[in-house]
């Protein structure tokens, strides 16, 4: 062990303990935690291993060569690995084998606290942290802690503003490289999230998790004011706009105020003279997605919405909430001069021209 000879089995056995003690001071503390012993070994034998083979690019060291060398893959933007069922390619056979689960659906790594499983072992690792509560690592600028180190460099980025990772195509930069993964799908059109009810696609899985609460009804969001629900939490958030009469958006041109994005959207067109919807019949010009849609039922002679008492149809909603009045006596309408009411708005316009002469 140290080249040192001892007569009493004592001296030996003192030796040998401080050798243990001066190899465990100098194993750096990484505070990882481990399921098992071997786990367990097999990082202190990472901390103690030397890495002499290093990447010439990033400098990146490594105590194998073989490893070495599967880390120039990334470099030289190797990927030999192609999964057979979607064709896309890896760098690494094992990170093939991962991406296969996404197929198989696999999920082979299971927590032994409450049986959840993961098709990956660093998922099982974070979930764990569920579990016993801890967050190891923190931030140096604010004090917060995360559950595991990807989250916390994830966190960084807040305080750097760094954005590392560039789109080729439009130049936009993100602090996260899975960021730029999901804004690429603005260009390749990819929509690989699938709703099992109706077959509708999209590109993001927030997407179709909003999605589905069409066909559930669920509304988990409720306005703690008017106890009103809503199936996103945006919808909320837009709601109560109108208890608190907040109005965040404001045009440039004119400082008028909006309490909803998209009307600001809709009053720009008013300075720009903008009309960005044409109708491809007959060429007219919209400056609302909705208008034209609405205007496509003149050549289209659809009738969508059908009075439920006596079947007539009509092409805007709006003709049917007017038509509902025949049959319910309703007279919203009234006249401010002799207080006579109407079921129509263009009656009471009519009426005021008698008043008028």
């Amino acid at each position: 062990m140290c080249d040192t000879t001892f007569v009493p089995s004592e001296e030996l056995k003192s030796s040998s303990n401080n050798y243990k003690e001066e190899r465990n001071r100098n194993v750096q503390i990484c505070r990882n935690n481990f399921i098992n012993a071997t786990s367990l070994q097999r990082d202190l034998k990472a901390q103690t291993v030397e890495k002499v083979y290093t990447c010439n690019v990033c400098s990146k060291s490594y105590n194998k060569k073989r490893y070495l060398n599967l880390h120039l893959k990334i470099h030289a933007k190797k990927s030999p690995y192609v999964c057979e069922i979607c064709k896309k390619s890896f760098s690494y056979k094992s990170n093939l084998k991962t991406h296969l689960r996404v197929h198989t659906k696999e999920k082979p790594f299971v927590c032994e606290i409450c049986q959840k499983a993961f098709s990956h072992r660093n998922a099982l690792k974070i979930h764990l942290c569920n579990h016993t509560k801890e967050s190891p690592f923190a931030c140096k600028i604010c004090k917060k802690t995360f559950t595991h180190n990807s989250n916390l460099k994830r966190h960084l980025s807040v305080h750097t503003k760094e954005k590392p990772y560039a789109c080729e195509i439009c130049s936009k930069s993100f602090s996260q490289n899975s960021t730029l993964k999901i804004h690429l799908r603005v260009h390749t059109k990819e929509k690989p999230f699938v709703c099992e009810i109706c077959k509708m696609t999209f590109s993001y899985n927030s997407c179709l998790q909003d999605h589905v609460r069409i066909h559930t009804k669920e509304k988990p969001f409720t306005c703690e004011i008017c106890k009103k629900t809503f199936s996103h939490n945006c919808g909320l958030r837009s709601h109560l706009r109108i208890h608190t009469e907040e109005k965040p958006f404001v045009c440039e041109i004119c400082k008028k105020a909006f309490s909803h994005r998209s009307a600001l959207k809709l009053h720009i067109f008013i300075h720009t003279k903008e009309m960005p919807f044409a109708c491809e019949i007959c060429k007219k010009t919209f400056n609302r997605e909705c208008n034209l849609k609405r205007h496509l039922r003149v050549h289209t002679k659809e009738k969508p919405f059908v009075c439920e008492i006596c079947m007539k149809a009509f092409s805007e909603s709006g003709a049917l909430r007017s038509h509902l009045r025949i049959h319910t006596k309703e007279k919203p309408f009234s006249c401010d001069i002799c207080k006579k009411t109407f079921s129509h708005r263009h009656n009471l316009k009519y009426h005021l021209s008698i008043h008028n002469k």
